[in-house]
């Protein structure tokens, strides 16, 4: 399948949890003039748009794991597998990073630290051109996925080693979450905030409103998906 790199795209966008949206990736997606249709397969019977429709595929967080037996998590991932062997691009953050990775076969387990808060990330790969070296993100997670065969580590943290990776120019998963812009972290810390409760970052759910959110992670975020459909 040629890709509609260059030109006007349907992103889809798969959320799992009404307080974690694209953010800054509906910003992106504005800016080029495309077209972004979101699902909710969560609430709606698992609702998910065929692979024939998708020029680029956005699968973001939400409280469940790629493990749970789920039909439509499953279905899911063989939406995710369709579009690796049409050579169609897609990102996932957090939980859509998981399902990514347990595609490409790499297990999803617990992880070493539960982060949940502000905590910087470390470039370990050069492969996306001018990526800062350290960065400070959101992190709401307790499960990691690990580094498929094929894809390069991208990102660390301190406690978690496996934050990030790409697979080519085809996919892109973070643990952590680059796409939330401020009213993003209200959304998520006025609903969710009782999860930063034993995290490992001993941030409190005030200390996570007090953070700015960095102005670079925008960017960064538009780098990685100009990445993904560069032609």
């Amino acid at each position: 399948m040629e890709r509609k790199r260059g030109k006007t795209m349907r992103i889809n966008v798969l959320q799992h949890t009404p307080n974690e949206g694209p953010g800054a990736i509906k910003a992106w997606s504005q800016a080029h003039g495309h077209q972004m249709y979101v699902y909710h397969p969560y609430q709606f019977n698992g609702v998910l748009p065929s692979a024939a429709e998708t020029d680029l595929l956005i699968i973001l967080g939400g409280p469940m794991s790629p493990n749970d037996d789920l039909t439509w998590i499953k279905q899911e991932r063989q939406l995710i597998q369709q579009l690796l062997d049409r050579n169609v691009p897609m990102f996932g953050a957090c939980y859509g990073a998981q399902q990514i990775a347990k595609v490409l076969g790499a297990p999803v387990t617990t992880a070493p630290a539960k982060e949940v808060g502000w905590a910087p990330v470390y470039l370990q790969s050069h492969v996306i051109p001018q990526l800062p070296e350290k960065l400070t993100a959101l992190h709401w997670h307790q499960e990691m996925f690990g580094i498929p065969d094929g894809a390069e580590l991208l990102f660390s943290s301190d406690l978690v080693r496996n934050q990030g990776f790409v697979f080519g120019h085809e996919a892109i998963g973070l643990q952590f979450h680059f796409e939330p812009e401020a009213d993003d972290v209200r959304e998520i810390v006025v609903n969710d905030g009782q999860y930063a409760a034993d995290s490992a970052l001993h941030q409190t759910p005030a200390d996570i409103l007090a953070a700015p959110v960095p102005a670079e992670n925008r960017q960064v975020m538009f780098q990685l998906l100009d990445y993904l459909t560069a032609e």
